[in-house]
């Protein structure tokens, strides 16, 4: 398996495009895009666990009930959320996407990111779909998608089934209110691989635990975020119809890029916090443990003062709900600049203060707790906490 360029258009048969349609205010700004392909896929789709669920996720899953799709439409700008004839604005979305594919609505799927409780200006995007130019360019797709988000978030793979070469690639679009589980951004997945719908959906489902569901930001969970993958079949490889561990690689390394990705540009993030357990009694555990660490707001906010304040990662692992031995717990800082134990069995060690604050400079910080209990491993993603995340938020809609 190896990385390409291409993005959601690095598999066969995939054309992507996008417009400004009016959603925002700022006319550099792109905020409508299509993703189609050009014979029907086997789709398959996760969806944010938050009970407060926006439109398109409604309109989505009623368009997946025979699991099937050829395109997706999204929108930046809006939620579409708790906001008045959600639903029916999320269908002539639909509709304004398959009138320019020739499609049915059904085979349209719909997502949308933004402002939470605003009807979504739906007649701009009815006017603006038709002037989508589509083609194999998905960076412009990948920024029209973006909210509060600094880059663009776009990975493909090269690898071979049964003597066929098959791509995979997706984009991904999250920044602030990030938190498992599922699925904590809006992430879109095409494949040229041929496999059933059962099978794809059971490889994103699995997947998604250990990439989107391992990656921290703010706590906050959203009321749109789902993760879609459509399968085309045009490589040509025999139909996957269970675990494929090659498959299964190529999905885990594009989501896990795309979900590492998405902790390092969190809102107003100036450094990604790698979260590690080794020798956990068992994964569970383990991940349970690196999350709680992750997650911790006080550990975020030492983590942007450099501050090597250990105490904290040692209480976000007490207040986790996981069974471990305290007094067996090794900390240790390491970054491109060296490593550091700070504590060993529990206990706080004399460590270079100065070396330490070098250490937890750089841009991505590693924190490892070694439990001593077993063999499993398990990482997770944050950021750390600054000024900047609460200006960004304190003035959101404006």
């Amino acid at each position: 398996m190896k990385g390409i360029e291409g993005g959601i258009t690095a598999a066969a048969g995939y054309r992507t495009g996008a417009v400004h349609s009016g959603i925002r205010g700022n006319q550099a700004k792109k905020d409508l895009a299509i993703i189609v392909s050009d014979v029907p896929c086997q789709a398959a789709a996760v969806y944010t666990s938050n009970i407060v669920k926006a439109a398109p996720l409604h309109i989505t899953k009623q368009h997946l009930a025979d699991g099937q799709a050829q395109a997706i439409v999204i929108n930046s700008g809006n939620a579409n959320a708790c906001a008045p004839r959600g639903e029916e604005n999320a269908e002539r979305e639909a509709i304004a996407a398959a009138r320019l594919l020739g499609l049915k609505p059904e085979a349209v799927l719909v997502a949308s990111t933004g402002v939470i409780g605003q009807e979504l200006p739906i007649e701009v995007i009815e006017s603006a779909a038709g002037q989508i130019v589509l083609g194999t360019d998905s960076a412009d797709t990948a920024r029209a998608i973006m909210t509060t988000d600094t880059k663009i978030k776009q990975v493909a793979v090269e690898f071979e089934l049964d003597g066929k070469t098959v791509h995979l690639g997706g984009i991904a679009k999250g920044s602030g209110m990030i938190h498992p589980n599922m699925g904590t951004m809006l992430c879109f997945v095409t494949t040229d691989a041929a496999i059933s719908h059962e099978a794809l959906q059971a490889a994103l489902s699995k997947t998604v635990k250990t990439t989107f569901n391992r990656i921290s930001v703010d706590g906050d969970t959203s009321t749109n975020d789902m993760c879609i993958v459509l399968a085309n079949g045009l490589a040509g490889n025999r139909e996957i119809t269970g675990t494929d561990p090659v498959f299964d690689q190529a999905l885990e390394t594009v989501m896990r890029e795309l979900a590492v990705m998405i902790a390092s540009d969190g809102e107003g993030a100036s450094r990604l916090i790698v979260s590690t357990v080794v020798n956990a009694r068992d994964e569970q555990q383990a991940e349970t443990l690196a999350m709680s660490v992750a997650s911790s707001s006080l550990f975020k906010a030492a983590i942007f003062g450099s501050d090597a304040n250990w105490g904290r990662v040692l209480c976000a692992m007490g207040y986790s709900g996981a069974e471990f031995d305290p007094e067996k717990v090794d900390v240790t800082f390491h970054s491109e600049a060296g490593s550091i134990t700070v504590a060993r069995d529990g206990r706080g060690l004399p460590f270079d203060e100065d070396l330490a604050k070098q250490i937890l400079s750089r841009d991505q910080v590693q924190v490892i707790m070694n439990l001593h209990e077993g063999s499993a491993s398990v990482t997770c993603w944050g950021c750390d906490l600054t000024y900047e995340y609460v200006k960004i938020n304190g003035d959101y809609r404006s």
